[in-house]
């Protein structure tokens, strides 16, 4: 293990959870600006980098990282007043450029460009939606991987800014008027100079601005009387019905009420306004909406919801609850294409208005649909689609046959039929079947001693479905299996599963991920010491939990930007709004939950952990780095074996959003290279 700098530990500072007095001697490290803190970053970085550089095999990791990512990836199309609007990224530029053309099919000509905008490539393109009519783009700009935005508004036909500035936004889409006079957006007070990646943020309100105008003339239009509730938009129909879609953090219920943009004076109308079930407005026929919902159906199902008449009793069923989790839905060509997930594989469905399945869509294999176009003048839907395989895919599909076509693809420097993919299925601790995607090399076979990188998220009602990461694809071409569990807790099963692995249930989501690395190395799959276990975010929370409960199961450990103090996460920006999924602290008994399984509380001193590498931003204002800055100094300080306990920690670079290709190549050989190192791959 390298040479580690000591961190000081601050004895003094214990909290009184409910009876329970609990240390928190690294609470200096929350603070990340302070200069005790940039210092102990400067330090930890060094030992780190010297360590990783080191490491036989990175460059060459470096390099085929660089090609993989080296190829075009198309963004799905939007059609607007008779264009077609995408994102396209070109090869190994840092950012997407979002693009304009008058086909879909068509490549067009560049509309914004960011790259130019910074040296390093961390202004990145955070949202942007065209008017009805086509003729302008708002815009919204993050910079250093933060979740704030910046809005500026773009004139189509001659590629100029507006004078238009809009700030602090986060959280938020703009929605255009009918006439592109301004747009709706979501907009937090500014916070506290020096504070912005800290402090908590709730009060996200309803605002539109008028272009033309100085923001501090904007409208305000919502604000909830509790600010724990939190407006997104979109408009229907032309621009005609503005859907407020409100959400209380990630709590699985929501409000939705209608605003008639060619009658405003009528105001505000409930059109689900009690939050009984998770609902979400997808289409509209006049004053009838389709709405996708959970309400006695927990795989989920289509209803129709008159606004004179919104009451349940009124619902006209028009799709159905089926055997597979219905994820999306679009309408296009009078016609309703459902994506649903099928054994966590996404497949396209076409129903009538009425409520008549009329055809499947024609799509390969084991794929992710990202996204879904469509508008109701046209019998074509667009999907954006991906695989282990393949990085991006555009489909047109035809609503009235199922037919589909690629329109865009990207020509991967691999030869895919060379890379299997199958499902498994591993018990968990109470003997729930936990699937698993697992992908290799076609000559690998199951043997002790295969390397196998373990994936998992399990949270927040999100399905993890088959996705391209290079790094996944440099691991498997390297002679590693890559294993993909799908976690109680996510959202790959619907309602039912997301259900069981939150709040008291969060265990049983740790004891899938376990049950996982122990069903790999009983199936022949891999050996003890084998497995390297990695996850993001609340990803970063499972790795942190399942590192500290059973440091016996596992070769080495990558947890990334991971929610590591449990006790604490609702102090900082967004961290309040996972209650929903975690619990509250600040409520004794839901305390008891958190606090059993908190990673940064459930290390051991004097116990050999295996070998670590904790990942974050210096500028995560999301899950804030002092998670994994407090989590890493105590591991540090209670390994009692030789592994290393190292910290990487990005700077100018946040939770993920918009970090650029130079910065993601680096990162990903980084971690390559430790998990090869550690498990013997490319030995």
């Amino acid at each position: 293990m390298p040479d580690l700098p000591v961190t000081r530990r601050d004895e003094s500072v214990v909290d009184d959870w409910h009876g329970e007095s609990v240390a928190d001697p690294y609470r200096w490290l929350e603070d990340t600006e302070s200069a005790e803190t940039r210092a102990w970053i400067t330090a930890e970085n060094a030992v780190t980098s010297a360590y990783l550089e080191s490491l036989p095999g990175r460059e060459a990791i470096r390099q085929r990282l660089a090609e993989v990512w080296d190829v075009t990836r198309w963004g799905t199309p939007y059609q607007h007043g008779g264009r077609w609007f995408f994102t396209r990224h070109d090869g190994g530029a840092n950012q997407p450029v979002l693009r304009v053309a008058e086909s879909a099919d068509d490549e067009g000509r560049v509309l914004l460009d960011l790259n130019p905008l910074s040296d390093d490539g961390t202004v990145s393109l955070s949202a942007w939606n065209v008017s009805d009519d086509g003729t302008r783009v708002a815009y919204a700009t993050s910079s250093a991987g933060s979740d704030w935005m910046t809005w500026r508004v773009r004139d189509v036909a001659s590629g100029k800014d507006l004078d238009d500035l809009v700030e602090w936004s986060k959280f938020s889409m703009a929605s255009w008027l009918p006439d592109a006079s301004g747009f709706f957006y979501g907009a937090f007070d500014p916070p506290v100079a020096g504070k912005e990646y800290l402090d908590s943020t709730d009060g996200l309100r309803l605002q539109l601005h008028l272009l033309g105008t100085a923001q501090s003339e904007d409208e305000l239009v919502y604000a909830d009387p509790d600010p724990q509730w939190e407006p997104d938009t979109w408009t229907l129909d032309h621009g005609r019905w503005l859907i407020i879609w409100m959400h209380r953090g990630t709590d699985p219920d929501t409000i939705t009420r209608v605003l008639d943009l060619h009658d405003r004076a009528a105001g505000i109308r409930p059109l689900l306004p009690t939050p009984d079930a998770n609902a979400r407005v997808v289409g509209n026929d006049g004053s009838t909406f389709f709405v996708l919902t959970d309400a006695d159906a927990p795989l989920r199902r289509v209803v129709a919801v008159d606004l004179d008449h919104p009451e349940p009793q009124h619902w006209r069923e028009v799709i159905p609850e089926g055997p597979d989790s219905l994820q999306d839905v679009v309408l296009a060509g009078g016609r309703l294409v459902a994506h649903v997930l099928r054994d966590a594989s996404s497949a396209l469905q076409i129903w009538s208005t009425a409520g008549e399945h009329l055809a499947d869509a024609e799509l390969p294999g084991y794929l992710s649909i990202t996204d879904l176009s469509g508008t109701d003048e046209s019998a074509t839907v667009h999907a954006g689609a991906t695989s282990f395989t393949d990085p991006t895919s555009v489909w047109a599909c035809d609503v009235t046959t199922g037919a589909t076509r690629r329109v865009h693809d990207s020509e991967l420097p691999i030869d895919a039929s060379s890379i299997v993919v199958s499902r498994a299925s591993a018990p968990s601790a109470d003997g729930t079947p936990v699937p698993l995607f697992l992908v290799h090399r076609r000559d690998i076979e199951p043997t002790a001693a295969v390397p196998t990188l373990l994936y998992g998220y399990g949270g927040f009602d999100i399905p993890i479905t088959p996705s391209f990461s290079p790094a996944w694809l440099v691991w498997v071409e390297r002679g590693g299996l890559l294993a993909v569990a799908n976690l109680r807790g996510g959202g790959e099963y619907g309602k039912a599963w997301h259900d069981a692995g939150r709040r008291a249930n969060k265990q049983n989501v740790f004891d899938d991920f376990a049950g996982c690395a122990r069903w790999l190395v009983d199936s022949g799959w891999t050996g003890p010491g084998q497995i390297v276990i990695n996850g993001g975010s609340n990803g970063g929370l499972l790795v942190g939990a399942v590192l500290t409960q059973h440091p016996e199961l596992i070769g080495a450990a990558v947890p990334e930007v991971g929610v590591m103090d449990m006790l604490r996460f609702a102090t900082f920006t967004i961290g309040w709004a996972w209650t929903g999924d975690f619990g509250d602290p600040a409520d004794p008994e839901e305390y008891r939950w958190v606090r059993a399984y908190s990673p940064l509380h459930a290390i051991r001193p004097g116990t050999a952990y295996p070998p670590t590498l904790v990942m974050t931003g210096d500028h995560d204002d999301r899950v804030v780095p002092g998670h994994s800055f407090k989590f890493a100094a105590a591991l540090q300080d209670a390994q009692a074996g030789g592994a290393p306990a190292l910290i990487r920690i990005e700077t100018s670079a946040g939770h993920g959003l918009g970090t650029p290709v130079s910065k993601l190549i680096e990162a990903r050989a980084d971690m390559l290279a430790f998990c090869e190192s550690a498990v013997g791959l490319g030995d």
